[in-house]
């Protein structure tokens, strides 16, 4: 019995449950606020590359302060990986992300880009730790992939009916947009996946909307 309470504990740990709801909740705090001033896209994006260049300042400041470090471990802890403790954290590559993706790209894709960010970054983690058996590279596996594809898929499908009427094109258009929010979340093993996944879908969605104009 105390075997499986340690390795339920463990579980619990590693998937960091908490890490994923700051995750969800930070961005959609986000959204609700450029939402509720009714902000400009290029604003609001200004606005988050201030935040994401601070927050690089506090990390480099952190990393070579331990005394600072340790305040900011303290506050931090139920957000933070054990393996930031001693590197960067995730929070300036989130702010960036969506920072460039506001800055770059059509307000409505870039939106979207953002909420592939905010649901399909922590789901498809989430799925991956707890069911990814097979492997495709580096730490991603096949059942995460999955997982973060049905998330991208869905948002878009949801997503685009309020701007297009739902028929083929729209579905066409959610399958091959959720495929590069997955592809997205695949090429983190090079770089922060907060950078890559609103970065790349943006690209995405954008040479997807030439063919299929959805936005």
């Amino acid at each position: 019995m105390s075997t499986e309470i340690n390795n339920s504990m463990a579980l619990r740990s590693e998937v960091h449950l908490t890490r994923k709801l700051w995750h969800m909740g930070t961005g959609l705090s986000g959204l609700s606020i450029y939402n509720h001033f009714s902000l400009e896209s290029r604003d609001m994006g200004i606005y988050l590359m201030a935040l994401g260049l601070a927050a690089l300042l506090v990390e480099f400041t952190r990393l070579n302060v331990s005394s600072f470090n340790a305040i900011i471990l303290k506050v931090m802890k139920p957000f933070m990986r054990e393996s930031e403790r001693n590197s960067l954290s995730g929070f300036p590559f989130y702010a960036l992300g969506a920072a460039i993706s506001l800055l770059l790209f059509e307000e409505k894709i870039a939106i979207l880009s953002i909420l592939f960010l905010i649901f399909a970054d922590p789901i498809s983690s989430f799925f991956g730790i707890l069911y990814g058996k097979d492997k495709i590279i580096s730490n991603k596996s096949l059942q995460g992939c999955i997982a973060g594809f049905l998330v991208c898929y869905i948002l878009t499908f949801a997503y685009g009916s309020y701007f297009y009427r739902p028929g083929v094109d729209l579905l066409v258009f959610s399958v091959l947009a959720g495929l590069f929010g997955a592809l997205s979340e695949l090429c983190s093993i090079v770089i922060d996946d907060n950078l890559t996944i609103p970065v790349l879908s943006g690209l995405g969605i954008t040479a997807i909307n030439i063919l299929i104009p959805i936005f």
